[in-house]
């Protein structure tokens, strides 16, 4: 079991993040004061953190240069500070990703999962033969590679890392600008149209009828799903 460390003074919203990623399967410690966040942080027992910015005693942009100067671990900012100068110094400090309060627990855990297939697949502690499997559909994370029905289908680098966050999360619908923050990053040009015109690339690689498709679905008004 994956083991997230919650460095997060309001405790209300420690416990919503806490209660969202156990119930995706993930154990999760709170500790409300940025010295002793710090110090269980450095341990090296956890495979996630998230750090809030203002936090008593020790600064989350503290706490963000300790964690680097000691090992390196997926590391989240949560954050009520929304201007670009404080995404800019905590990302540049180290931090992997930065989301604004409030925020979307399914986002959250969504983005959680995302680190840590990155972070495994960087130093290669995932299994080599470990796949997603869906109705026919089959995503080799460690290898990068996607098949359907047997058949493989060539992809894009864009297009698999926005199937892979999909089908990592089933059964969840996200927002196109969720999307389009999680796979493109906030400082990418562009807009969310991008997300439905890579939708339709890839329900005609994958999808056996592409107007009516079984994986990826349309919510309308609301974003897209993945059905398990």
């Amino acid at each position: 079991m994956k083991q997230i460390l919650i460095i997060e003074d309001d405790i209300n919203i420690a416990e919503l993040e806490r209660d969202y990623l156990q119930l995706n399967g993930y154990k999760a410690d709170i500790v409300q004061d940025g010295t002793q966040g710090l110090k269980k942080a450095i341990s090296g027992a956890y495979d996630v953190i998230l750090v809030d910015l203002m936090l008593p005693n020790t600064s989350g942009y503290e706490i963000i240069q300790g964690i680097r100067k000691n090992l390196e671990v997926p590391l989240i900012v949560v954050s009520a500070r929304n201007e670009d100068i404080d995404k800019i110094r905590g990302l540049g400090l180290g931090a992997d990703d930065y989301l604004t309060k409030p925020f979307s627990p399914a986002e959250l855990v969504a983005r959680v999962k995302s680190h840590i297939q990155r972070y495994e697949r960087l130093t290669g502690k995932k299994a080599a033969n470990e796949t997603i499997s869906c109705k026919g559909l089959e995503i080799n994370t460690a290898a990068h590679r996607v098949f359907v029905n047997s058949k493989e289908i060539q992809m894009t680098s864009r297009e698999y890392e926005l199937l892979l966050f999909l089908a990592s999360n089933p059964n969840i619908v996200f927002s196109k600008d969720q999307i389009f923050d999680t796979i493109w990053g906030e400082e990418y040009y562009g807009d969310t149209g991008t997300v439905a015109v890579h939708i339709q690339k890839i329900r005609k690689k994958i999808e056996k009828d592409p107007s009516n498709p079984q994986y990826i679905e349309t919510i309308w008004g609301s974003g897209y799903r993945f059905n398990s």
